[in-house]
């Protein structure tokens, strides 16, 4: 029998007992899905502050949104409210709102708002899905690209676990075909469900591939983001390489654990004696084995998500041998360091952080302040001060850090009919120098004394 008449056979039975078969218009579903969320879609501007010429200046910018809660809470980019000197957020319906910062990651690109509302408003919310996607789910990405509000494109899951050097300690991406340009940062991932799959933080000028926070990795770091300000990440200081390391064509003849690469300065694990090649079989008596480098970020996140100054148990093999150590994680701070603005002298100044300025954090490990930018023609310029230069001495005063600076810039500034002249010990690309930094020059006067 073929098949179109075991087909016109199986019609004629399904009308005979009744049964009514109704296909679904795809159409519908992506309407229903993007009703579910685009109520709770967000249009976010910013005025930031950041370093340019020698001071600091205020820019505008702008980014998405999403509503996860009736009272207001509203998950971005951490990228987008970053330095941010007011935010404000456009609803899909118009109605505008200020908000303030709740918590924020920068390692995660992650940013929890709160809309400031009058006692009693209830805001439209999505849902966040705690389902991890397949490759080729179709999904919707929600946003402002270009500044232009309230915008929907459509695309599938290219990849589930996209790993992105230098923006992968902790999480693996969702790479999507749908379009995320510039200003869609923050928006909504959103499954044909209409539930938020993830948040949209990477993208390109023509918008061909983009990359999404997985919505079960933001799950996991919201409570911290609402209790701490901020991810409360442990830090144990270990870096990681995978058994099989195709990057640098490596690969070790174990079949489980996970290999230490390094360790950082004056970590954790180094002041425990953790080597690199050291290979780490268990962690608190759970086995861990990491194969590629698209394992590497999840170990990370569950070892950052550890509470503070509690010990974990590491058991690894070092030439053969089977050996343990207790280590104790400590707070992994700010990732980046405080940044002052020295006006007069035609400079700003930033401190040192091991995370953001690892070059200049292995010339100072004892910390202190580099130079974030120079005023052209300004004091500083004239002086011979360059970029990156780490302050040492001020007037033969040690500066350890960006309130140190201040206090010595303040008193300097207050005192300069006194004296206008300063000698300034840096260390440029690691060889000590001696500048005179001759401020007599008031920039904003343009006039000497």
């Amino acid at each position: 029998m073929s098949n179109y008449r075991l087909l016109s056979l199986f019609g004629i039975f399904l009308t005979v007992c009744g049964c009514i078969v109704k296909s679904v218009d795809f159409r519908d579903t992506i309407s229903e899905a993007k009703s579910a969320v685009f109520p709770a879609l967000v249009y976010v501007r910013v005025i930031t502050e950041g370093t340019s010429d020698g001071k600091i200046e205020k820019f505008e910018s702008s980014g998405s949104g999403v509503i996860i809660s009736e009272d207001g809470e509203l998950l971005t980019n951490h990228h987008v409210i970053d330095r941010a000197s007011r935010i404000r957020c456009q609803l899909t319906n118009g109605e505008m709102y200020d908000a303030s910062v709740i918590g924020k990651d920068k390692d995660l690109d992650l940013a929890l708002l709160k809309l400031s509302a009058d006692a009693g408003v209830k805001f439209p919310k999505a849902k966040l899905s705690n389902r991890n996607l397949d490759v080729g789910a179709v999904v919707l990405a929600m946003g402002a690209p270009w500044g232009l509000a309230r915008s929907v494109s459509m695309g599938i899951i290219s990849c589930n676990d996209r790993y992105l050097e230098g923006a992968g300690d902790y999480t693996l991406w969702y790479q999507t075909d749908a379009a995320i340009s510039p200003g869609n940062s923050g928006g909504p991932l959103v499954d044909t469900a209409g539930e938020v799959v993830g948040l949209n933080a990477r993208g390109n000028m023509r918008g061909a591939q983009g990359f999404t926070i997985p919505s079960p990795i933001i799950l996991e770091v919201l409570p911290n983001l609402r209790k701490y300000g901020n991810a409360h990440w442990a830090w144990f200081g270990i870096n990681w390489q995978p058994l099989k390391d195709f990057e640098r064509d490596t690969a070790f003849g174990a079949t489980n654990g996970v290999i230490i690469a390094g360790t950082e300065r004056q970590s954790p694990a180094r002041l425990a004696g953790l080597e690199p090649n050291d290979r780490v079989v268990a962690i608190d008596g759970v086995s861990v084995t990491a194969f590629f480098r698209e394992d590497i970020p999840s170990l990370n996140r569950k070892l950052a998500l550890r509470d503070w100054e509690k010990g974990v148990k590491f058991d690894y093999i070092r030439d053969g041998v089977e050996k343990s150590v207790v280590i104790t994680p400590k707070s992994k701070g700010d990732v980046e360091g405080a940044e002052v603005e020295c006006k007069r002298w035609g400079l700003t100044a930033k401190e040192i952080n091991r995370f953001d300025t690892p070059d200049l954090a292995f010339m100072a490990p004892e910390g202190g302040v580099f130079v974030s930018s120079v005023a052209w023609d300004g004091n500083a310029d004239n002086a011979g001060f360059k970029e990156r230069d780490i302050i040492k001495r001020i007037g033969g005063k040690e500066v350890k850090d960006a309130g140190e600076l201040k206090k010595i810039y303040d008193d300097a500034v207050a005192n300069v009919e006194k004296t206008f002249q300063l000698s300034v010990e840096v260390v440029r690309k690691g060889r000590k120098m001696q500048l005179v930094l001759n401020f007599r020059l008031d920039p904003e006067k343009e006039e000497t004394l």
